[in-house]
C-alpha cells in the first residue's frame, strides 16, 4: 500500500481531454502563459533562450499519453529529410 500512488484525474492542456494520470510519473510541459507557447518556443516555431520572467511565470501543465505519441510521430516525420525524385525531359 505504501508503494502505490494516488492516481489523479486532470486535463490535458494539448488535447483538452479529461485522463487519469499518477502526477509523479505524468508528462509535463512547462507553459508561458503570458505567451501561450512552451518555454522558449517563439511565434515561428524556433526555440531560444526564454527570459527570467518568462521563466518565473511558467507553469507545468500536463500532457496525455496520446499527444505525448502524436508529438513523437510528428518529431518522426519532420525529421527524415525530403527525397525527391529525379526526372528526364523527353528529348524533341
Amino acid at each position: 500500500m505504501a508503494d502505490e500512488q494516488i492516481t489523479t484525474i486532470g486535463r490535458c492542456y494539448l488535447c483538452k481531454r479529461t485522463f487519469s494520470f499518477t502526477p509523479a510519473n505524468v508528462m509535463t510541459v512547462m507553459m508561458d502563459p503570458g505567451t501561450n507557447l512552451p518555454l522558449g518556443m517563439t511565434v515561428s516555431g524556433t526555440f531560444r533562450e526564454p527570459t527570467p520572467e518568462a521563466t518565473a511565470r511558467s507553469v507545468k501543465e500536463h500532457v496525455c499519453p496520446d499527444c505525448v505519441t502524436r508529438a513523437k510521430q510528428l518529431k518522426e516525420v519532420m525529421d527524415t529529410p525530403l527525397q525527391f525524385d529525379t526526372w528526364q525531359r523527353d528529348k524533341p
